[in-house]
């Protein structure tokens, strides 16, 4: 079982779970932005990542210069990300073996997903357009 913490409505976070599935794992995603973070527990997502990698790139805030994840330390990082989580680089994965940030071939190998490959599921913003994907439908 995988633990999928993403953005609902993602497409890159999409197609990693269909990736996922087609390698036979069975995926538990998660609402990232609903979850109730604490610092430790959201800090061990990141082992020994740079601060500035714990960063999704691709977040409004961090795209319009509003936050610089060069400038920011961990103890800020991890306060600004429990206050915004659409600052945490996805997906966030919890696994048997262990827990990481990212969708990276050394990440998936570390917690046993050695069977996915990683540069279809390749991480980053798929959405080409000016705007940040759509938010999901309440249910």
């Amino acid at each position: 079982m995988i633990i999928f913490y993403e953005k609902p409505g993602c497409i890159t976070n999409t197609r990693q779970k269909k990736l996922l599935m087609r390698a036979g794992f069975d995926v538990d995603a998660r609402d990232m932005r609903t979850e109730d973070w604490g610092g430790n527990d959201l800090r061990s997502f990141f082992g020994d990542m740079a601060v500035v990698d714990w960063f999704n790139k691709a977040s409004p805030k961090v795209k319009s210069g509003e936050v610089d994840p060069e400038t920011i330390d961990e103890t800020q990082a991890i306060k600004m990300m429990i206050e915004d989580p659409l600052l945490i680089r996805r997906p966030l994965l919890k696994t048997d073996l262990g827990r990481g940030c990212g969708f990276e071939a050394d990440t998936l190998q570390r917690l046993g997903l050695s069977n996915v490959d990683a540069d279809v599921g390749r991480e980053g913003c798929s959405n080409n357009h000016a705007h940040p994907c759509p938010e999901p439908k309440e249910a």
